[in-house]
Protein backbone atom coordinates (compact mmCIF):
# COMPACT_ATOMS: atom_id res chain seq x y z
CA UNK A 1 0.00 0.00 0.00
CA UNK A 2 1.21 3.46 -0.91
CA UNK A 3 2.85 5.53 2.04
CA UNK A 4 0.41 8.88 2.02
CA UNK A 5 2.39 12.11 2.30
CA UNK A 6 1.58 15.65 2.91
CA UNK A 7 1.94 18.55 0.49
CA UNK A 8 4.25 19.84 3.21
CA UNK A 9 6.03 16.62 3.48
CA UNK A 10 6.47 16.94 0.10
CA UNK A 11 7.50 20.54 -0.52
CA UNK A 12 10.24 19.73 2.17
CA UNK A 13 11.25 16.55 0.28
CA UNK A 14 11.41 18.29 -2.79
CA UNK A 15 13.83 21.21 -1.13
CA UNK A 16 15.80 18.15 0.53
CA UNK A 17 15.79 16.79 -3.45
CA UNK A 18 16.86 19.96 -4.88
CA UNK A 19 20.09 21.00 -1.81
CA UNK A 20 21.67 17.90 -2.72
CA UNK A 21 21.27 17.72 -5.98
CA UNK A 22 23.20 21.15 -5.75
CA UNK A 23 25.58 19.56 -3.54
CA UNK A 24 26.52 16.70 -6.39
CA UNK A 25 29.46 17.07 -8.44
CA UNK A 26 28.25 17.13 -12.28
CA UNK A 27 29.80 15.17 -15.25
CA UNK A 28 28.20 16.51 -17.63
CA UNK A 29 30.03 19.41 -18.57
CA UNK A 30 34.07 20.18 -19.53
CA UNK A 31 35.79 20.52 -16.76
CA UNK A 32 39.90 20.46 -16.19
CA UNK A 33 40.85 20.83 -12.92
CA UNK A 34 44.42 20.36 -13.56
CA UNK A 35 44.38 23.64 -15.87
CA UNK A 36 41.23 25.29 -13.77
CA UNK A 37 39.10 25.23 -17.03
CA UNK A 38 35.05 24.78 -17.20
CA UNK A 39 32.71 25.94 -14.55
CA UNK A 40 33.13 24.49 -11.22
CA UNK A 41 37.01 24.61 -11.18
CA UNK A 42 38.76 27.47 -9.05
CA UNK A 43 38.49 30.36 -12.28
CA UNK A 44 36.87 33.55 -12.11
CA UNK A 45 34.20 32.33 -14.47
CA UNK A 46 33.18 29.86 -11.63
CA UNK A 47 32.44 32.67 -9.38
CA UNK A 48 29.96 34.12 -11.86
CA UNK A 49 26.17 33.88 -11.16
CA UNK A 50 23.18 36.22 -11.34
CA UNK A 51 21.73 38.31 -8.99
CA UNK A 52 18.15 39.36 -7.86
CA UNK A 53 17.58 42.99 -8.75
CA UNK A 54 14.08 43.59 -9.21
CA UNK A 55 13.57 46.70 -10.15
CA UNK A 56 10.07 46.30 -11.33
CA UNK A 57 9.49 47.30 -7.93
CA UNK A 58 10.80 50.32 -8.00
CA UNK A 59 8.78 52.34 -9.33
CA UNK A 60 10.76 55.91 -8.94
CA UNK A 61 13.53 54.13 -10.50
CA UNK A 62 11.55 53.06 -13.84
CA UNK A 63 10.61 56.09 -14.27
CA UNK A 64 13.65 58.12 -13.84
CA UNK A 65 15.19 55.45 -16.07
CA UNK A 66 12.61 56.27 -18.89
CA UNK A 67 12.19 60.05 -18.14
CA UNK A 68 16.40 60.58 -17.69
CA UNK A 69 17.92 57.74 -20.48
CA UNK A 70 17.01 57.97 -23.90
CA UNK A 71 17.53 54.27 -24.73
CA UNK A 72 15.60 53.38 -22.04
CA UNK A 73 12.73 55.39 -23.45
CA UNK A 74 12.72 54.18 -26.65
CA UNK A 75 12.92 50.64 -25.48
CA UNK A 76 9.48 51.50 -23.86
CA UNK A 77 7.98 53.42 -26.32
CA UNK A 78 9.10 52.51 -30.26
CA UNK A 79 7.15 48.98 -30.15
CA UNK A 80 3.76 50.57 -28.39
CA UNK A 81 4.59 53.32 -31.43
CA UNK A 82 4.80 50.88 -33.92
CA UNK A 83 1.81 48.72 -33.01
CA UNK A 84 -0.32 51.30 -33.37
CA UNK A 85 0.69 53.62 -35.97
CA UNK A 86 -1.24 51.57 -38.75
CA UNK A 87 -4.51 50.93 -37.82
CA UNK A 88 -6.84 48.36 -38.71
CA UNK A 89 -7.97 46.97 -42.13
CA UNK A 90 -11.44 45.76 -41.83
CA UNK A 91 -12.85 42.83 -43.73
CA UNK A 92 -15.39 43.15 -46.69
CA UNK A 93 -17.92 42.31 -44.15
CA UNK A 94 -18.09 45.59 -43.19
CA UNK A 95 -19.63 48.77 -45.44
CA UNK A 96 -17.60 51.30 -46.77
CA UNK A 97 -19.83 54.04 -44.25
CA UNK A 98 -19.62 52.10 -41.46
CA UNK A 99 -16.07 51.77 -41.85
CA UNK A 100 -15.99 55.30 -41.91
CA UNK A 101 -17.65 55.83 -38.68
CA UNK A 102 -15.62 53.24 -36.77
CA UNK A 103 -12.72 55.93 -38.00
CA UNK A 104 -14.41 58.82 -37.08
CA UNK A 105 -15.00 57.13 -33.90
CA UNK A 106 -11.23 56.52 -33.27
CA UNK A 107 -10.50 60.60 -33.96
CA UNK A 108 -12.95 61.78 -31.32
CA UNK A 109 -11.99 59.72 -28.54
CA UNK A 110 -8.56 59.08 -29.27
CA UNK A 111 -8.70 55.21 -29.41
CA UNK A 112 -5.41 54.62 -30.46
CA UNK A 113 -3.56 56.94 -28.28
CA UNK A 114 -5.04 55.50 -25.35
CA UNK A 115 -4.45 52.01 -26.42
CA UNK A 116 -0.39 53.60 -27.25
CA UNK A 117 -0.60 54.55 -23.55
CA UNK A 118 -2.01 51.63 -22.40
CA UNK A 119 1.15 49.20 -24.01
CA UNK A 120 3.49 51.79 -23.08
CA UNK A 121 3.26 51.58 -19.09
CA UNK A 122 2.88 47.89 -19.53
CA UNK A 123 6.05 47.57 -20.97
CA UNK A 124 7.76 50.20 -18.59
CA UNK A 125 5.96 48.93 -15.33
CA UNK A 126 5.03 45.78 -16.25
CA UNK A 127 1.19 45.92 -16.20
CA UNK A 128 -1.64 48.35 -17.40
CA UNK A 129 -4.98 47.86 -17.78
CA UNK A 130 -7.56 49.76 -20.11
CA UNK A 131 -10.74 50.32 -19.26
CA UNK A 132 -13.75 51.04 -21.96
CA UNK A 133 -15.40 53.85 -20.44
CA UNK A 134 -19.47 53.33 -21.15
CA UNK A 135 -21.89 55.75 -19.88
CA UNK A 136 -24.38 54.50 -17.53
CA UNK A 137 -22.96 51.18 -16.81
CA UNK A 138 -21.86 49.55 -13.44
CA UNK A 139 -17.62 48.82 -13.40
CA UNK A 140 -17.90 46.56 -10.89
CA UNK A 141 -20.43 44.49 -13.29
CA UNK A 142 -19.53 41.79 -16.20
CA UNK A 143 -19.29 43.60 -19.42
CA UNK A 144 -21.85 42.02 -21.91
CA UNK A 145 -21.60 43.82 -25.37
CA UNK A 146 -25.17 43.71 -26.00
CA UNK A 147 -26.28 46.06 -23.21
CA UNK A 148 -24.13 48.86 -24.75
CA UNK A 149 -26.56 51.63 -26.37
CA UNK A 150 -26.14 54.41 -29.05
CA UNK A 151 -23.75 56.92 -27.89
CA UNK A 152 -22.73 55.03 -24.34
CA UNK A 153 -19.02 55.31 -25.44
CA UNK A 154 -16.83 57.65 -24.43
CA UNK A 155 -13.48 56.85 -24.28
CA UNK A 156 -10.74 54.78 -23.19
CA UNK A 157 -8.94 54.99 -19.72
CA UNK A 158 -5.49 53.97 -19.03
CA UNK A 159 -4.26 52.71 -15.08
CA UNK A 160 -1.19 51.57 -14.51
CA UNK A 161 -0.14 48.90 -12.11
CA UNK A 162 0.81 51.54 -9.75
CA UNK A 163 -3.07 53.23 -9.57
CA UNK A 164 -5.05 49.90 -9.02
CA UNK A 165 -5.39 47.09 -6.37
CA UNK A 166 -6.02 43.48 -7.94
CA UNK A 167 -8.16 41.26 -5.74
CA UNK A 168 -5.56 38.80 -4.87
CA UNK A 169 -8.04 37.12 -2.99
CA UNK A 170 -10.79 36.76 -5.13
CA UNK A 171 -9.35 35.60 -8.56
CA UNK A 172 -11.52 34.25 -11.44
CA UNK A 173 -12.91 30.53 -11.36
CA UNK A 174 -14.17 30.60 -14.39
CA UNK A 175 -12.37 28.88 -17.40
CA UNK A 176 -11.24 31.07 -19.81
CA UNK A 177 -8.37 33.34 -20.44
CA UNK A 178 -8.99 35.15 -17.37
CA UNK A 179 -8.78 32.29 -15.18
CA UNK A 180 -6.85 32.67 -12.23
CA UNK A 181 -6.26 36.54 -12.55
CA UNK A 182 -7.84 39.23 -10.13
CA UNK A 183 -11.55 39.28 -10.89
CA UNK A 184 -11.76 42.97 -9.49
CA UNK A 185 -9.52 46.03 -9.62
CA UNK A 186 -9.72 48.47 -6.85
CA UNK A 187 -8.72 52.01 -8.37
CA UNK A 188 -6.61 54.00 -5.86
CA UNK A 189 -6.25 58.02 -4.84
CA UNK A 190 -3.47 58.44 -6.89
CA UNK A 191 -5.71 57.43 -10.20
CA UNK A 192 -6.13 60.39 -12.87
CA UNK A 193 -9.96 59.58 -12.46
CA UNK A 194 -12.52 57.10 -11.52
CA UNK A 195 -11.19 56.95 -7.64
CA UNK A 196 -12.28 54.88 -5.24
CA UNK A 197 -14.42 52.72 -8.55
CA UNK A 198 -14.29 49.14 -8.37
CA UNK A 199 -13.41 47.26 -12.03
CA UNK A 200 -14.55 44.03 -13.41
CA UNK A 201 -12.06 42.12 -15.18
CA UNK A 202 -14.10 41.58 -18.13
CA UNK A 203 -13.77 45.29 -18.30
CA UNK A 204 -10.09 45.77 -17.70
CA UNK A 205 -7.66 44.91 -20.74
CA UNK A 206 -4.31 44.02 -19.22
CA UNK A 207 -1.11 44.59 -20.80
CA UNK A 208 2.22 43.36 -19.37
CA UNK A 209 5.64 44.04 -20.52
CA UNK A 210 7.91 40.23 -19.93
CA UNK A 211 5.97 37.39 -19.18
CA UNK A 212 6.63 35.55 -15.88
CA UNK A 213 6.52 32.25 -14.82
CA UNK A 214 3.84 31.76 -11.92
CA UNK A 215 5.59 31.59 -9.03
CA UNK A 216 7.72 35.13 -10.00
CA UNK A 217 4.06 36.06 -11.37
CA UNK A 218 2.83 36.02 -7.51
CA UNK A 219 5.63 37.81 -6.29
CA UNK A 220 4.76 40.78 -8.80
CA UNK A 221 1.03 40.45 -7.62
CA UNK A 222 0.06 38.58 -10.66
CA UNK A 223 1.80 41.15 -12.93
CA UNK A 224 4.59 40.84 -15.47
CA UNK A 225 8.63 42.12 -15.66
CA UNK A 226 9.02 45.89 -16.84
CA UNK A 227 11.21 45.42 -20.17
CA UNK A 228 14.04 47.81 -18.38
CA UNK A 229 14.97 44.62 -15.72
CA UNK A 230 16.45 42.80 -18.06
CA UNK A 231 18.50 44.94 -20.20
CA UNK A 232 19.42 47.04 -16.86
CA UNK A 233 23.01 45.86 -16.96
CA UNK A 234 23.44 46.61 -20.53
CA UNK A 235 21.78 49.70 -20.34
CA UNK A 236 24.53 50.44 -17.71
CA UNK A 237 27.35 49.60 -19.93
CA UNK A 238 25.97 51.64 -22.77
CA UNK A 239 25.34 54.70 -20.98
CA UNK A 240 28.79 54.29 -18.89
CA UNK A 241 30.71 54.31 -22.33
CA UNK A 242 28.83 56.96 -24.18
CA UNK A 243 29.47 59.09 -20.85
CA UNK A 244 33.09 57.81 -20.76
CA UNK A 245 33.35 58.95 -24.29
CA UNK A 246 32.04 62.59 -23.86
CA UNK A 247 34.15 62.71 -20.77
CA UNK A 248 37.59 61.57 -22.75
CA UNK A 249 36.81 64.92 -25.43
CA UNK A 250 38.28 66.92 -22.47
CA UNK A 251 41.17 64.85 -21.17
CA UNK A 252 42.53 64.04 -24.72
CA UNK A 253 44.62 67.07 -24.78
CA UNK A 254 46.75 67.89 -21.35
CA UNK A 255 49.25 70.41 -20.80
CA UNK A 256 51.83 70.14 -17.99
CA UNK A 257 53.59 72.54 -16.44
CA UNK A 258 56.07 71.78 -13.92
CA UNK A 259 56.74 75.06 -11.77
CA UNK A 260 59.51 75.72 -9.12
CA UNK A 261 58.90 75.95 -5.54
CA UNK A 262 54.95 75.85 -6.56
CA UNK A 263 54.07 73.91 -3.35
CA UNK A 264 55.80 76.99 -1.08
CA UNK A 265 54.04 79.60 -3.06
CA UNK A 266 50.68 77.92 -2.45
CA UNK A 267 51.29 77.04 0.85
CA UNK A 268 52.51 80.87 1.41
CA UNK A 269 49.23 81.65 -0.15
CA UNK A 270 47.75 85.54 -0.58
CA UNK A 271 49.91 87.67 -2.78
CA UNK A 272 52.32 84.36 -3.93
CA UNK A 273 49.26 82.12 -4.28
CA UNK A 274 47.48 84.90 -6.36
CA UNK A 275 50.34 86.10 -8.60
CA UNK A 276 50.64 81.79 -9.76
CA UNK A 277 47.14 81.36 -10.59
CA UNK A 278 46.90 85.23 -12.42
CA UNK A 279 49.96 83.99 -14.42
CA UNK A 280 48.65 80.60 -15.51
CA UNK A 281 45.37 82.27 -16.54
CA UNK A 282 46.94 85.05 -18.56
CA UNK A 283 49.25 82.45 -20.19
CA UNK A 284 45.62 79.64 -20.44
CA UNK A 285 43.63 83.11 -21.95
CA UNK A 286 46.15 83.91 -24.85
CA UNK A 287 47.68 80.51 -25.98
CA UNK A 288 47.19 79.66 -29.33
CA UNK A 289 48.05 79.02 -32.73
CA UNK A 290 49.40 83.16 -33.09
CA UNK A 291 50.27 83.24 -29.15
CA UNK A 292 53.46 82.80 -27.16
CA UNK A 293 54.05 80.74 -24.09
CA UNK A 294 56.48 82.70 -21.48
CA UNK A 295 58.12 80.46 -18.83
CA UNK A 296 60.74 80.99 -16.37
CA UNK A 297 64.14 79.42 -16.73
CA UNK A 298 63.67 76.52 -14.98
CA UNK A 299 60.17 76.01 -15.59
CA UNK A 300 58.82 72.88 -17.81
CA UNK A 301 56.20 72.68 -20.13
CA UNK A 302 54.94 69.23 -21.45
CA UNK A 303 51.77 68.37 -23.70
CA UNK A 304 50.22 65.30 -24.37
CA UNK A 305 47.80 63.79 -26.44
CA UNK A 306 45.15 60.82 -25.86
CA UNK A 307 44.70 58.49 -27.72
CA UNK A 308 42.24 56.30 -25.99
CA UNK A 309 39.60 56.55 -28.89
CA UNK A 310 41.12 53.99 -30.95
CA UNK A 311 38.41 50.85 -30.89
CA UNK A 312 35.95 53.07 -28.93
CA UNK A 313 33.68 52.93 -31.88
CA UNK A 314 33.50 49.55 -31.95
CA UNK A 315 33.02 49.17 -28.39
CA UNK A 316 29.97 51.85 -28.57
CA UNK A 317 28.92 49.56 -31.86
CA UNK A 318 28.81 46.23 -29.60
CA UNK A 319 26.77 47.77 -26.79
CA UNK A 320 24.34 49.59 -29.04
CA UNK A 321 23.78 45.71 -30.80
CA UNK A 322 23.66 44.11 -27.57
CA UNK A 323 20.65 46.54 -26.67
CA UNK A 324 19.20 45.90 -29.99
CA UNK A 325 19.38 42.41 -29.84
CA UNK A 326 17.85 42.16 -26.51
CA UNK A 327 14.45 44.09 -27.70
CA UNK A 328 14.31 42.77 -30.67
CA UNK A 329 14.13 46.20 -32.54
CA UNK A 330 16.62 46.51 -35.55
CA UNK A 331 19.31 49.23 -35.49
CA UNK A 332 17.78 51.75 -38.05
CA UNK A 333 14.85 51.69 -36.05
CA UNK A 334 15.94 51.85 -32.83
CA UNK A 335 19.00 54.20 -33.36
CA UNK A 336 18.02 56.12 -36.85
CA UNK A 337 21.00 55.16 -38.75
CA UNK A 338 21.16 52.81 -41.62
CA UNK A 339 23.44 49.56 -40.46
CA UNK A 340 27.40 50.04 -41.96
CA UNK A 341 28.18 47.61 -45.07
CA UNK A 342 28.05 48.76 -49.10
CA UNK A 343 24.50 46.94 -49.69
CA UNK A 344 23.10 47.34 -46.34
CA UNK A 345 20.25 49.72 -46.16
CA UNK A 346 18.04 47.82 -43.37
CA UNK A 347 15.35 47.00 -45.44
CA UNK A 348 15.48 43.28 -44.39
CA UNK A 349 15.74 44.33 -40.88
CA UNK A 350 12.68 46.28 -40.92
CA UNK A 351 10.66 43.49 -43.09
CA UNK A 352 11.65 41.10 -40.20
CA UNK A 353 11.14 43.90 -37.64
CA UNK A 354 7.67 44.48 -38.94
CA UNK A 355 6.42 40.78 -38.84
CA UNK A 356 7.46 40.27 -35.40
CA UNK A 357 5.50 43.83 -34.65
CA UNK A 358 1.92 42.27 -36.02
CA UNK A 359 2.86 38.84 -33.92
CA UNK A 360 2.62 41.12 -31.56
CA UNK A 361 -0.20 42.78 -32.21
CA UNK A 362 -2.43 39.88 -33.12
CA UNK A 363 -0.76 38.08 -29.74
CA UNK A 364 -1.46 41.20 -27.52
CA UNK A 365 -4.34 43.38 -29.51
CA UNK A 366 -6.61 41.04 -31.18
CA UNK A 367 -9.17 40.17 -28.89
CA UNK A 368 -9.08 43.47 -26.62
CA UNK A 369 -9.31 45.47 -30.20
CA UNK A 370 -12.36 42.96 -30.95
CA UNK A 371 -14.28 44.01 -27.98
CA UNK A 372 -13.69 47.57 -28.34
CA UNK A 373 -14.61 47.75 -31.75
CA UNK A 374 -18.03 46.02 -30.71
CA UNK A 375 -18.42 48.59 -28.08
CA UNK A 376 -17.92 51.44 -30.49
CA UNK A 377 -20.26 49.90 -33.31
CA UNK A 378 -22.93 49.15 -30.66
CA UNK A 379 -22.32 53.26 -29.54
CA UNK A 380 -22.45 54.43 -33.36
CA UNK A 381 -26.18 52.37 -33.85
CA UNK A 382 -23.89 49.74 -35.90
CA UNK A 383 -25.39 45.75 -36.72
CA UNK A 384 -21.24 44.12 -37.09
CA UNK A 385 -21.68 41.25 -38.65
CA UNK A 386 -21.28 37.39 -36.64
CA UNK A 387 -18.32 37.56 -38.94
CA UNK A 388 -16.49 40.97 -38.28
CA UNK A 389 -12.97 40.99 -37.91
CA UNK A 390 -9.74 43.10 -39.56
CA UNK A 391 -6.16 42.68 -39.76
CA UNK A 392 -3.37 44.87 -38.59
CA UNK A 393 -2.12 47.07 -41.29
CA UNK A 394 1.98 46.19 -42.00
CA UNK A 395 4.04 48.95 -40.72
CA UNK A 396 6.26 48.31 -43.53
CA UNK A 397 4.08 49.50 -46.18
CA UNK A 398 4.58 49.02 -50.19
CA UNK A 399 5.13 52.53 -52.40
CA UNK A 400 2.67 53.94 -54.62
CA UNK A 401 3.70 52.61 -57.33
CA UNK A 402 4.00 48.83 -56.03
CA UNK A 403 0.71 48.55 -55.34
CA UNK A 404 -0.35 50.17 -58.61
CA UNK A 405 1.75 47.46 -60.04
CA UNK A 406 0.24 45.26 -58.16
CA UNK A 407 -3.37 45.80 -58.60
CA UNK A 408 -3.07 46.32 -62.39
CA UNK A 409 -1.04 42.49 -62.27
CA UNK A 410 -3.69 41.57 -60.20
CA UNK A 411 -6.78 42.89 -62.26
CA UNK A 412 -5.23 41.32 -65.73
CA UNK A 413 -5.03 38.36 -64.27
CA UNK A 414 -8.66 37.97 -62.75
CA UNK A 415 -9.81 39.31 -66.47
CA UNK A 416 -8.10 36.49 -67.95
CA UNK A 417 -9.38 34.10 -65.86
CA UNK A 418 -12.98 35.01 -66.46
CA UNK A 419 -12.74 35.16 -69.86
CA UNK A 420 -11.14 31.80 -69.97
CA UNK A 421 -14.24 30.94 -67.82
CA UNK A 422 -11.98 29.87 -65.11
CA UNK A 423 -13.98 32.42 -62.66
CA UNK A 424 -17.30 33.51 -62.68
CA UNK A 425 -18.12 37.09 -62.21
CA UNK A 426 -19.11 37.20 -58.28
CA UNK A 427 -15.90 35.47 -57.71
CA UNK A 428 -13.97 37.08 -59.51
CA UNK A 429 -15.61 40.30 -57.61
CA UNK A 430 -14.49 38.38 -54.01
CA UNK A 431 -11.05 37.81 -55.54
CA UNK A 432 -10.37 41.86 -56.58
CA UNK A 433 -12.23 43.02 -53.11
CA UNK A 434 -9.78 40.28 -51.36
CA UNK A 435 -6.13 41.78 -52.94
CA UNK A 436 -7.16 45.34 -51.75
CA UNK A 437 -5.62 44.77 -48.52
CA UNK A 438 -2.44 44.62 -49.85
CA UNK A 439 -3.59 47.23 -53.34
CA UNK A 440 -6.30 49.62 -51.56
CA UNK A 441 -8.24 49.03 -55.34
CA UNK A 442 -11.25 46.76 -54.69
CA UNK A 443 -12.14 47.78 -50.90
CA UNK A 444 -15.76 48.92 -52.09
CA UNK A 445 -17.04 46.58 -53.42
CA UNK A 446 -19.53 45.69 -51.43
CA UNK A 447 -21.42 42.11 -50.47
CA UNK A 448 -24.53 43.68 -52.12
CA UNK A 449 -22.96 44.67 -55.39
CA UNK A 450 -21.65 40.55 -55.03
CA UNK A 451 -25.38 39.60 -54.10
CA UNK A 452 -26.83 41.07 -57.23
CA UNK A 453 -24.64 39.76 -59.41
CA UNK A 454 -25.03 35.75 -58.12
CA UNK A 455 -28.97 36.31 -58.57
CA UNK A 456 -28.54 38.27 -61.81
CA UNK A 457 -25.74 36.97 -63.80
CA UNK A 458 -25.44 38.47 -67.53
CA UNK A 459 -27.07 36.79 -70.57
CA UNK A 460 -24.77 36.25 -73.33
CA UNK A 461 -25.37 37.81 -76.56
CA UNK A 462 -25.53 35.55 -79.68
CA UNK A 463 -23.81 36.61 -82.50
CA UNK A 464 -25.62 38.39 -85.73
CA UNK A 465 -26.20 36.77 -88.52
CA UNK A 466 -22.97 36.75 -90.59
CA UNK A 467 -21.02 38.05 -88.00
CA UNK A 468 -20.32 34.34 -86.01
CA UNK A 469 -17.66 32.43 -85.55
CA UNK A 470 -15.23 31.46 -88.98
CA UNK A 471 -17.39 28.96 -91.16
CA UNK A 472 -20.95 30.03 -89.46
CA UNK A 473 -23.34 32.11 -91.09
CA UNK A 474 -26.99 32.02 -92.90
CA UNK A 475 -27.22 28.62 -94.86
CA UNK A 476 -23.59 28.20 -94.54
CA UNK A 477 -21.76 24.87 -93.46
CA UNK A 478 -21.50 25.95 -89.65
CA UNK A 479 -24.92 27.17 -89.34
CA UNK A 480 -26.58 26.97 -86.19
CA UNK A 481 -29.26 24.32 -86.03
CA UNK A 482 -32.19 23.61 -84.05
CA UNK A 483 -31.09 22.13 -80.63
CA UNK A 484 -27.62 22.91 -81.22
CA UNK A 485 -26.18 24.15 -78.06
CA UNK A 486 -25.32 28.21 -78.44
CA UNK A 487 -21.52 29.41 -78.69
CA UNK A 488 -19.87 29.71 -75.46
CA UNK A 489 -19.26 33.49 -73.92
CA UNK A 490 -15.58 34.10 -73.41
CA UNK A 491 -15.84 37.47 -72.38
CA UNK A 492 -18.44 39.06 -70.11
CA UNK A 493 -18.83 42.79 -69.73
Amino acid sequence: MPRKTSVKGAARAQRSAEKHATDAITLDSFQNFAMQLGLGTDNPSSWSTYGFNPITRNRILLEWMHRGSWIAGLAVDIPAEDMTKAGLEYHSTIAPDAIERLDASDMNFDVWGAIRKWLKWGRLYGGAILVPLIDGQDLATPLRLETVGKGQFKGLLVLDRWMIDASMEDLVADFGPSLGLPKYYRVQSNAPALRGAVIHHSRAFRAEGIELPYQQRLMENLWSLSVLERINDRLIAFDSATTGAAQLVYKSYLRTIKIKDLRENIAAGNDMLKATTTWLDLMRRFQGIEGLTILDLEDEFVASSHTAFAGLSDALLQFAQQLSGALQIPLVRFYGQSPSGLNSSGDAELTVYSDGVVKDQNRDLRAPMLKIKRIQAASEGLALPPNFGFEFRNIYQLKPETKATIAKTTADTISVMLQDGVLDIPTAMKEFRQSARMTGIGSNITDEAIAEAIANPPVPALPEPGQGEPGQGDGGEGEQKPGAERPALKAVK
